[in-house]
């Protein structure tokens, strides 16, 4: 197998230091425990022999790079013109809301979301407006009529999140639609994260970019990508955004101008090396996520905890509002497991697990619970 999962701790790591010296499992950040393929480090390494680190532009191939990945998995045709390189998705979230419309108009989310979503339209001098998305069984979906009715003459933005971080839905073609469908009617531009596009759980998904939906309404989306997530490259990094749009593309890039900085070498060389991998590392890491998913599964059943099972991403969303309907983590932290808080996203009660490391820890995660009586 090519999928290790080397030691973390004392690797000055974000999502292993916040627990530095406790014995808390980190399983809330959304980076991954594994290394990274085998091909992106070989290349990472070719580049650092060469020896000179100094500034870059995006290598020439790499464009062609993610247009051929894009229309292979998506079957997405994109013009290299469309492309915009970022030193990270979050950065294109904001560019997102600075580029459209003016200071004191709104942006439209559901929620729970990304937390970022949240933070965004403020950042911007935007006013964001939230709806809750319906759950139902242990299903999200769109609470359509409750969007819409929340649209008013200054929305001009919808931030969507494809798939979502947090329920990990993977929306279905006709819940795209109807999203369509509503920023076609009130002319909204959408900006479409679709970082976890590729981390598809359920057998015979296919993603389907937003923008690829309809060729004319292409014009009004900015959708943002990045290797980051599904070959766990969060620290180099590299990201883009596709705009067809020229004019809406140009007052992008004048919204990164003097403010947001160049990817870095390593970035540009490690996600065209993800994007031309040969798709076994990648392969047995979905199949590493499924496996861990159905342990969480089997051991959540009939628990006072609801899981909702993704569809999509390495994270799952825990409904704990059993435990305490407004704040639960620090029950979990004191049962060992460090956890994502719901209200950061949006939602009391609620906590997001980060199921992508070894099944061994997923093992030792559910073992904690059912010590702590919380299973």
């Amino acid at each position: 197998m090519s999928l290790t999962a080397p030691d973390r701790r004392l690797t000055a790591s974000l999502k292993w230091d916040k627990y530095r010296d406790r014995d808390i499992l980190p399983l809330w950040v959304a980076d991954m425990d594994f290394a990274a393929p085998p091909a992106v480090l070989a290349a990472l390494h070719e580049r650092i022999a060469h020896g000179v680190l100094g500034y870059g532009n995006p290598p020439e191939s790499l464009p062609a790079a993610f247009i051929d990945y894009a229309a292979r998995h998506y079957g997405w045709q994109i013009d290299p013109d469309w492309l915009v390189w970022l030193p990270g998705l979050v950065q294109g979230l904001n560019l997102a809301c600075r580029a459209v419309g003016e200071p004191g108009d709104a942006v439209l989310t559901a929620t729970p979301v990304y937390p970022p979503f949240l933070r965004a339209p403020g950042l911007a001098g935007r006013t964001l407006i939230t709806v809750p998305l319906a759950e139902q069984g242990g299903r999200w979906g769109w609470d359509l009529a409750a969007l819409e009715a929340a649209i008013s003459p200054q929305t001009r933005l919808l931030l969507l999140c494809h798939p979502h971080n947090p329920v990990g839905r993977a929306w279905t073609r006709t819940e795209l639609d109807a999203l369509l469908a509503i920023a076609k009617r009130h002319q909204l531009v959408v900006c479409s994260d679709e970082i976890h596009c590729d981390l598809l759980l359920d057998e015979g998904l296919r993603h389907q970019a937003f923008a690829g939906l309809d060729a004319d309404f292409a014009s009004q989306t900015i959708s943002l990508f990045a290797p980051s997530k599904t070959w766990n490259l969060p620290g180099l990094g590299c990201a883009l955004a596709v705009i067809p749009d020229a004019g809406l593309r140009r007052r992008f890039m004048r919204e990164m101008a003097g403010l947001v900085p160049a990817v870095n070498v390593l970035g540009y060389v490690a996600a065209e090396a993800a994007y031309r991998d040969d798709g076994q590392w990648h392969a047995e890491l979905l199949a590493t996520l499924r496996h861990n998913r159905a342990l969480l599964i089997r051991a959540f059943a009939g628990s006072r905890l609801g899981l909702t099972v993704p569809e999509a991403t390495y994270l799952a969303w825990i409904d704990a509002r059993s435990i305490d309907a407004q704040n639960p983590l620090p029950v979990f932290e004191a049962a060992g497991l460090g956890l994502s808080d719901g209200r950061d996203f949006g939602l009391p009660g609620y906590l997001r697990l980060n199921f992508g490391c070894p099944a061994s820890t997923i093992e030792t995660a559910i073992q904690r619970l059912q010590a702590a009586g919380l299973l």
